[in-house]
């Protein structure tokens, strides 16, 4: 089991960061939040989950052992699966999701794609007590000033796309964002639209 993989970033993406270390790149499967945080550094240590499949075997990696941790309380709750998880964390911090989970708020977990009411109903029966007990910093990740609005609006479809949301859906969503506010910063764009799209 690989706990942590520590190396050079040698591409970024807002859903994946290929790690180079002892001259293998690791494709590593990551969240909007982590993303933000590597936007500023040339290298990084990135907390693994590792998810072995027949056909697969897939990297997902976290800031922080505490976000591992939700990750991994997350793909406990039966019908969310790794991506799923992935989702749902690109979509709310820790914080938010504790929020979320404490005060029972079916509506804002239901709001994330591919979680239906039942399963938010599920999620929050099996993880109230448990997700309360990680400790959470108060300061959160700062976000990467934006680059520009085409290049924003690309790569946010881009990952929306890898997500698993159609084109035509995740464009409509994206540009009615711009429309409101052309200035956003690609992390904030994408989790908006995640938030938007039904």
């Amino acid at each position: 089991m690989i706990d942590y993989i520590k190396g050079e970033i040698t591409e970024l993406n807002p859903t994946y960061a290929v790690l180079e270390t002892a001259g293998v790149g690791y494709f590593v499967n990551i969240t909007l939040q982590t993303y933000s945080a590597l936007s500023q550094t040339a290298s990084a240590k990135l907390y693994v989950y590792e998810a072995i499949r027949e056909d697969a075997h897939l990297l997902y990696g976290f800031l922080q052992p505490t976000e591992r941790q939700v990750f991994l309380l997350l793909i406990s709750v039966s019908g969310i699966g790794p991506n799923t998880a992935r989702m749902i964390m690109s979509t709310y911090s820790v914080a938010e999701l504790q929020h979320l989970i404490s005060t029972e708020n079916v509506a804002g977990i239901s709001a994330i794609k591919g979680i239906g009411s039942k399963t938010a109903q599920r999620l929050i029966v099996d993880l109230k007590d448990k997700i309360l007990k990680i400790q959470v910093d108060a300061a959160g990740v700062a976000l990467q000033p934006a680059v520009s609005g085409g290049a924003n609006r690309e790569e946010a479809l881009a990952a929306l796309v890898m997500l698993g949301f159609a084109a035509n859906v995740s464009q409509k969503a994206v540009d009615a964002i711009l429309k409101v506010q052309p200035d956003i910063k690609v992390e904030l764009l994408i989790k908006t639209a995640l938030k938007n799209i039904r």
